[in-house]
């Protein structure tokens, strides 16, 4: 059975009314004996959860230090191309937008790594937007070739394959693949995608469970903050995650919270979370998930990233770019020699971008621009270790 069908299943009514009413003696109750299922966790999420938030953050902390010591992995997005043929409301590569488009030559990808790994880098998301004629199959394979001798760990952030088409990448070198649902609420995910491969819901929900089929050892998985309620999101997420971590076994499964930030279109969020919100969400993953991967990117500022990293955390971003060529240029020498902007979609194929943009336009907007070093060297200071590198070809089983 795939996820689909236990995600028809789930018992979403009584699992957010727990998650909306739940008295506080049963979030100490959750909290004594620790969570055992998803009413527990939804009782951890619940208002009165929120007056247990202290308690949450130390048992949170105590437990990740337990399972994965006071070490923080770092990684790096590495935006590959921003062209997209999928309309969704809320994202800045989305095709109604006209921005400036740009898909970087292997060659180009490469120069952005090399910076990378000069930063201190070992582990880098490639990230695309999903648009057939422009980031193909063979072209993400050539990608991962050129960089594997360079970066150890690669991981994938692209358009939903089949199995046959992710196992040539994984031979390639890959190791990873993330895919966020976005939003768990399917009359939410009707409105947000319009258009496009991306407006079918149970094809992405499936995903997680092709790659592992293909052979990736780490599986990322997380909604958007913002867009359907956000305890509605957490027992989504909760639920897929407990279901990877009984089929997909062997690979690591981790975990983002990612929430909206601004970008080309302007879309407001439908249904903001405040930052002690945020804070009681990771603290009761961590609870729920004791051995699975807490990702926080730099879509949050610096305050709270600094806050929340001992809380439960154990994978952050730095010094992070989110668009094209970013990291050395490349995007806005290329959209300079074209000396206009290319602008993709059905709609508007062959159109000039808005007249005064030269760059390569971001995914979204950065909330914490500090550098990958100042990063390491606050880690320190916490207490933590910083780690580049955890993987390596040599670890490999030979099959």
């Amino acid at each position: 059975m795939s996820f689909v069908q236990e995600f028809n299943n789930l018992p979403f009514e009584e699992l957010k009314q727990q998650a909306e009413h739940a008295t506080p003696s049963q979030v100490e109750d959750a909290l004594s004996r620790g969570p055992s299922g998803l009413r527990d966790f939804a009782s951890m999420i619940s208002p009165s959860g929120s007056a247990f938030l202290e308690r949450l953050c130390q048992r949170s902390q105590a437990l990740t230090q337990q399972r994965f010591g006071k070490v923080i992995r770092f990684f790096a997005p590495l935006y590959l191309s921003n062209e997209c043929i999928n309309t969704c409301k809320y994202c800045g590569f989305s095709r109604d937008n006209l921005i400036l488009r740009v898909t970087l030559s292997p060659e180009e990808v490469l120069r952005e790594a090399l910076c990378l790994r000069e930063m201190g880098f070992r582990n880098v998301l490639l990230v695309a937007g999903e648009h057939p004629k422009f980031v193909s199959n063979g072209y993400l394979a050539r990608c991962v070739e050129i960089l594997r001798p360079f970066i150890p760990g690669l991981s994938l952030e692209v358009g939903p394959m089949e199995t046959a088409e992710y196992v040539p990448l994984v031979s390639s070198g890959a190791e990873g693949l993330v895919v966020y649902q976005e939003t768990y609420d399917r009359l939410i995910y009707s409105e947000m995608h319009t258009a496009g491969p991306k407006k079918d819901f149970d094809w992405r929900l499936e995903t997680p469970e092709r790659a592992y089929a293909a052979g990736f050892r780490r599986i990322g998985i997380g909604a958007l903050l913002g867009l359907g309620d956000w305890r509605h999101e957490a027992l989504a997420v909760a639920a897929h995650a407990l279901f990877l971590l009984k089929h997909c076994w062997k690979a690591h499964i981790t975990i983002s919270f990612p929430r909206l930030r601004p970008s080309a279109g302007e879309f407001k969020p439908l249904s903001p979370i405040s930052d002690r919100e945020l804070v009681q969400l990771i603290a009761a993953f961590r609870l729920l998930l004791p051995d699975v991967g807490i990702v926080l990117s730099t879509r949050e500022p610096a305050h709270l990233r600094n806050g929340l990293i001992p809380l439960g955390v154990t994978m952050v971003s730095a010094g992070s770019h989110t668009e094209p060529g970013g990291y050395t240029g490349a995007g806005n020498e290329k959209v300079r020699r074209t000396q206009r902007g290319r602008v993709v979609s059905e709609e508007n194929e062959g159109q000039q971008a808005p007249a005064g943009r030269t760059l390569a336009t971001g995914q979204f907007d950065i909330a914490d621009e500090r550098s990958a070093t100042e990063m390491a060297q606050l880690i320190t200071r916490l207490g933590y270790e910083p780690v580049w590198k955890d993987w390596d070809q040599a670890f490999a089983p030979v099959i």
